[in-house]
Order: C-alpha cells, then sequence, then structure tokens
C-alpha cells in the first residue's frame, strides 16, 4: 500500500509541475489581478492534492471516514483531469524532441523550426491543455456535489397476455444498487425514499447491492429502510457486493456472520430476502409468482451463487413470473435459454457506469458500460420476455453520476 501511494505522489509532483507551466503560459497576457487569481488557485489546488497523498503515506485511505475519502476522490479527478490536459502538451514536447533530433543533421532546418511561430503554438496548446483540464474536472466535481442526489423517477408499462386480469395496472417500485456505505449522511436516502413513497406502490422490490462490503454500513440507516411499505410487501435480493467477498477478513467465520447479520438487518427493516426461492403475490383471488435468487453474476467472473431451479420449482402453475436477479447478465445467459415462461426480470448492478449521455427525446442513450453488458440501462425485450435494469440509486467507486442519474423505478403491469 505504501509503495503505491508513494507512486501516486511521485505522479502528482509531476503532473502538478507540468499543469503550472501550461497555467502560466495561458495567463501570461492577462491582467496582473486576474493572472494572479488563475495562479493563486492553481497553487492551492497543487497543494490541496499533494497534502492528500502525504496524508496518505501517515494514514492510509481504507481507514478514513466517507468525508475524507470524497475529499480524496476531488484530489484524484482534479489529477486525473490535469493529466488529460498535458497530453497535448506532452505530445507536442515529444515532436519538438525528435525534430530538434533531426535539427542536429541539418542545422538549417533546426533554426527553421525553432523560429517565433513556435512560441504562438505553445500558448495556444496551453489553452487547450487548460480547458481540456477545468471543464471534464468542473462536470465531475458538480457530479459529485449534486448529480448523485439528482434522483429520476422512471416510469415503465410492461404489458403481457399472460397478466391475470386482477394485476391488471399493479404498481411495482424497483430500487437497486443503494451502496449505503458510500453515503455521508442519512438525507439524501430519505429524499430518495420519500419520493418512492409518493409513487403509491402496490409491491417494493429491491434487487441487490444493498451495502458496499458490510453489514455495519446500515447502522443509522435502519429507521429510513423500515420506511418503506406497500400492501403486497417489500422484497429484496442479494447483489455481489453483499456478500462480503471484497473485504480481508480475519476468518471465514466472520465473513459468514457479516452475511448473516446482512440478513437478519433486512428482516428488521421489514424486508423479504428472497434466497433462490419464491413466493406468490396474490390480488382479489389471482395470483403470480415472484421469484428471487441470489447473485448470478454472466461477466467479469462475478460470483455465481444463485440457484435459478430451485427458485423456479413449484412456480410454474402461475400464469405470470416476475425475477429478481441483481446481474442482467443472467437473463441473456439463462433466464431466456432455460426459462421461457418467466415474464418479467428486474435487475441492476450496472450502475449505468453512472457516466454517460441520455436524451430521450432524441433516442440518444450511450454510457462506456454499454461495451460490457449488452443490457445495462432500461427495458429490453426478447419473444415476449422483458428485462429491466435498474441505472442504481446509489454510487460506488467515484462518488457522484454525470449524465446517468439515480434511479427510482415505476414499473405498472398491463394486461393485453
Amino acid at each position: 500500500m505504501i509503495v503505491r501511494i508513494l507512486i501516486f505522489i511521485t505522479i502528482t509532483v509531476l503532473v502538478e509541475f507540468y499543469f503550472l507551466q501550461a497555467v502560466k503560459t495561458f495567463v501570461q497576457d492577462f491582467s496582473l489581478g486576474k493572472r494572479n487569481a488563475f495562479l493563486y488557485t492553481a497553487y492551492g489546488l497543487a497543494a490541496f492534492s499533494l497534502l492528500i497523498g502525504m496524508v496518505s503515506v501517515f494514514y492510509p485511505p481504507p481507514n478514513w471516514n466517507n468525508f475524507f475519502r470524497f475529499l480524496l476522490s476531488v484530489a484524484i479527478i482534479l489529477l486525473l483531469c490535469k493529466l488529460l490536459g498535458c497530453v497535448f502538451l506532452i505530445v507536442d514536447d515529444v515532436i519538438r524532441f525528435f525534430r530538434w533530433v533531426v535539427s542536429q543533421f541539418n542545422r538549417k532546418t533546426g533554426e527553421e523550426l525553432n523560429a517565433a511561430p513556435g512560441i504562438s503554438r505553445l500558448k495556444f496548446l496551453s489553452q487547450v491543455a487548460v480547458t481540456f483540464t477545468v471543464v471534464p474536472a468542473i462536470g465531475f466535481i458538480y457530479g459529485m456535489v449534486r448529480g448523485a442526489y439528482k434522483y429520476r423517477v422512471h416510469k415503465v408499462i410492461v404489458p403481457s397476455p399472460n397478466l391475470p386480469t386482477e394485476f391488471d395496472g399493479f404498481k411495482i417500485v424497483q430500487l437497486s444498487d443503494i451502496h449505503v456505505g458510500s453515503f455521508m449522511s442519512v438525507d439524501p436516502i430519505t429524499k430518495a425514499f420519500d419520493i418512492v413513497m409518493q409513487q403509491g406502490a402496490d409491491m417494493i422490490v429491491f434487487t441487490g447491492d444493498l451495502v458496499n462490503n458490510e453489514a455495519k454500513e446500515t447502522v443509522g440507516y435502519e429507521e429510513q429502510f423500515s420506511r418503506l411499505k406497500a400492501p403486497h410487501g417489500v422484497y429484496s435480493v442479494l447483489g455481489n457486493h453483499d456478500y462480503g467477498d471484497y473485504v480481508k477478513w480475519d476468518s471465514e467465520e466472520a465473513k459468514v456472520e457479516n452475511l448473516e447479520t446482512l440478513k437478519k438487518k433486512s428482516a428488521s427493516f421489514g424486508w423479504k430476502l428472497m434466497m433462490n426461492e419464491h413466493v406468490v403475490i396474490e390480488k382479489d383471488g389471482a395470483k403470480i409468482g415472484l421469484l428471487g435468487i441470489e447473485n448470478w453474476g454472466g461477466n467479469l467472473r462475478f460470483p455465481r451463487y444463485g440457484k435459478m431451479k430451485n427458485a423456479y420449482e413449484g412456480a410454474e402453475q402461475y400464469p405470470f413470473k416476475i425475477l429478481l436477479s441483481h446481474d442482467p447478465s443472467h437473463w441473456d445467459m439463462q433466464v431466456v435459454l432455460e426459462y421461457p415462461d418467466v415474464d418479467l426480470t428486474l435487475s441492476g448492478h450496472t450502475h449505468g457506469m453512472q457516466l454517460g449521455i441520455e436524451i430521450p427525446s432524441l433516442n440518444i442513450q450511450w454510457s462506456p458500460v454499454k461495451y460490457i453488458y449488452k443490457n445495462w440501462a432500461g427495458l429490453y425485450k426478447q419473444g415476449k420476455q422483458f428485462l429491466y435494469v435498474n441505472r442504481g440509486l446509489g454510487f460506488l467507486g467515484y462518488p457522484g453520476r454525470l449524465g446517468i442519474w439515480p434511479e427510482i423505478t415505476v414499473i405498472e403491469l398491463k394486461k393485453v
């Protein structure tokens, strides 16, 4: 860990030095007041990044609270944006170096290449470097301060001839990927759940990743989770992060105890945690089946704890079946192939990578995660089967969202 932190500090120093040279060139024609304002800001941000790096040596980030991790994220974002900006200067310097080498064999050419126009080019590249640093940095920081809590309600209609008439108009609110350990207070969760309770859901489902790693992350949020109520119940499944697989435990027993604690927590909230099983949802004498399995990963070696056979057994009799499965790749790799009578699968997991562009009016939807997951956000259909992938309510890694906002899904079942 210490070696990695020292490498991070070294890279930070080099990038900050290089970027400051670009800033000095960028502001050389500014008035004294504006020039000093830019330079002092640049020096201050450089000092902030270096300070974070130094603190990391003596107080490793895994021990930090959420506020200091937030500051670390800001420092890393600034560093990456500065590195992006400096790429233009680095490329120009590399070209200059090779042209200088050539000039040693042709003195006249060298004199021509080092003539005055090169100075204006340097200033232009400095302007480009600063622009390509500031604009992304502002965007990513906005995503941390506001975007992470910019909750959006997505309303979807799922039609099916298999749906009993009694369930026509049945409303399901889906939440996913809360990652409660990433939040610094209960306020954002309170805001989100206020929106949930305003939807008048017949049933609420949660499709996994309640925590980042440990059950103790839920401490202090119990009251908020217990607020989620619906006439036909609240149901949940586990996501890959809920098992504690990404933590180094003192023993296997400690890991097992953590999962058991999370199960008990879910029960205390009034949620029905579904572990490779199904339940019957009944309305006015009609019945549909709700299946829920443990995490079943299809991409990137995510764990496969789910046992679809166990969940499905006995559910054949119900005309309409809903499956809760955290990872959407499960739908492609097993559900569609082996269980064609599962009408609707609800998943999460991808977060939409918390970064992308969505303009529904122009039918534009893009995120880097699309190159990893075929189905990554929204409603998909194959034959008579539907899949809905929730964009997630929380965040992980990058403590924000930009373009892919946190989602509360309202699904209305429609008899056709």
